[in-house]
């Protein structure tokens, strides 16, 4: 065998290649459908038409999934906004065995979105600051809303709540874009949380909890895409590079 000089690791890539202009065309398209059912489901909630509520909120993440599919985006991507389709669907109905099921499929979604902020090249989550903010924030949120809320909910809240500000935070790696995602997500949730705990709302409180909800899904997904994310295991990686080095 005779060594060859060792070559340098390849970035990461994204998770397929560029889209024809007929994928680029269809993604357009589940875009632009994506918004509509957007628009149609918000303009609902301020109506006060529930049944068109309920009829447009189901199709909002499977709209944004099937363009991030078209997109070529990964999978894990598409898993965390079925995963909120999942939860959306479960809140639609007024039971407290729904909402903790969907919270618990909101919560599998907000793993994914972990997993993929760790994958992108970026090193770690932008700054000091952002983490204790995060963190106040966390820590006055759950410590203000544990009195109102229901004994058998504070528990699963807190757990969700802590989550889903890892996240919120970890979005911070992939820029701006994401950043702003993970953080309307955190509004949103808070939003819900304070509804579960009786507090004062704003008026058509649930357009705002779906304005921002739609909002931070679409951030998400843009953030995601406008990164290259390494899919592969770190063991598999490392044996590939091992590999280039001998002939």
């Amino acid at each position: 065998m005779t060594p060859t000089p060792a070559q340098a690791p390849s970035p990461a890539q994204p998770s397929s290649r560029a889209p024809g202009p007929a994928r680029e065309r269809a993604a357009r398209l589940l875009l632009a459908a994506f918004a509509l059912a957007t628009a149609v489901d918000l303009v609902a909630l301020l109506a006060g038409t529930d049944a068109v509520h309920t009829a447009a909120k189901p199709l909002l993440m499977p709209l944004l999934a099937a363009y991030v599919a078209v997109r070529g985006g990964p999978r894990l991507l598409t898993a965390a906004l079925l995963l909120g389709w999942g939860g959306d669907v479960l809140l639609l109905f007024d039971a407290d065995v729904a909402f903790l099921a969907g919270m618990g499929s909101f919560a599998a979604g907000h793993v994914c979105y972990l997993v993929l902020f760790k994958r992108t090249g970026t090193s770690r989550a932008r700054g000091t600051l952002l983490a204790a903010a995060y963190g106040v924030a966390l820590v006055t949120t759950v410590a203000l809303l544990w009195p109102d809320l229901p004994a058998d909910m504070r528990g699963p809240v807190a757990g969700y709540s802590l989550l889903l500000t890892a996240m919120a935070y970890g979005s911070s790696r992939l820029g701006r874009t994401a950043g702003w995602g993970g953080a309307l997500f955190l509004l949103s949730d808070t939003l819900i949380a304070t509804g579960v705990a009786d507090w004062p709302q704003l008026p058509r409180p649930d357009f705002w909890v779906m304005l921002t909800y739609a909002a931070a899904q679409y951030l998400l997904a843009r953030g995601v895409l406008g990164h290259p994310v390494d899919a592969r295991p770190a063991s598999a990686a490392a044996y590939r590079e091992g590999r280039t080095t001998i002939t």
